[in-house]
């Protein structure tokens, strides 16, 4: 089966890419180094030609609120476009786990409508919303840093192996469209402000954790139920601990 993945040269693109082929699929790297632009729509037709499924894990060059809402809207409305054109079966998106629920962040608005554009493009397709990577951890950390203190809330977050993702992704997209939207998280739920001090104690990381009800998640306010999974969502199998030591 030829499967386009859409942002191939990303974190889960290359791993997405590596698990689909060693599953026989003829797995395909979209990305504007491969000459390949969603967002302008350059190259989009060629690559699309012949491919049964494509697989949305590109993100946004800037996180400024217009820019990404732009980069979303734009790249979807041409995506599903060229895929009605080429017969595509399954469209799949990576989205994040909260994205309807945190107004407030720009980026979370334009997941949303992101996902609003999927469920009325015509295309079959499946949501995958997955909690926030391991790999991120130090951006979290240093988006509240001051010097030595890392002000963090205690909402919870229940953060995934960005490993986890790939498989559940290619999981999904050799599978047919679900029509809806699936969840994934990791294998625990932690309050943010004790997740960050673990991580920067394995580093090790000398700065200190400060616990702030009101210090924000990347411009909004956190309660324990903002960044984790509802009913049912598929769990990763790899554990913060297991993750760091081989990170």
């Amino acid at each position: 089966m030829k499967i386009v993945i859409i942002g191939g040269s990303g974190l889960i693109g290359k791993k997405l890419i590596t698990k689909l082929r060693a599953l026989g699929h003829d797995a395909v790297s979209a990305s504007p180094s491969t000459g390949v632009n969603a967002v302008t729509g350059e190259g989009l037709a060629t690559a699309l030609a012949g491919a049964q499924v494509v697989v949305d894990v590109s993100n946004s060059p800037s996180f400024a609120d217009q820019d990404v809402l732009e980069f979303f809207e734009k790249s979807t409305r041409n995506l599903l476009a060229a895929e009605s054109a080429a017969g595509v079966q399954h469209h799949v998106a990576l989205s994040v786990v909260g994205a309807d629920r945190l107004p407030e962040s720009g980026y979370m608005r334009a997941k949303a409508a992101q996902e609003k554009l999927i469920k009325r493009g015509g295309v079959p397709y499946t949501i995958l919303r997955a909690t926030q990577f391991f790999e991120f951890l130090s951006a979290i950390a240093g988006s509240n840093a001051d010097g030595q203190t890392i002000s963090m809330p205690r909402g919870l977050m229940q953060p995934v192996a960005a490993e986890d993702v790939a498989s559940t992704v290619a999981d999904v997209a050799v599978n047919p469209p679900v029509n809806g939207t699936v969840e994934l998280g990791g294998p625990e739920a932690v309050p943010l402000d004790d997740l960050i001090r673990r991580y920067l104690q394995a580093k090790p990381d000398g700065r200190q954790v400060k616990t702030d009800p009101e210090a924000r998640y990347f411009g909004t306010k956190l309660d324990n139920g903002s960044l984790i999974p509802g009913a049912n969502p598929r769990i990763g199998s790899i554990r913060l601990e297991q993750w760091l030591a081989t990170n």
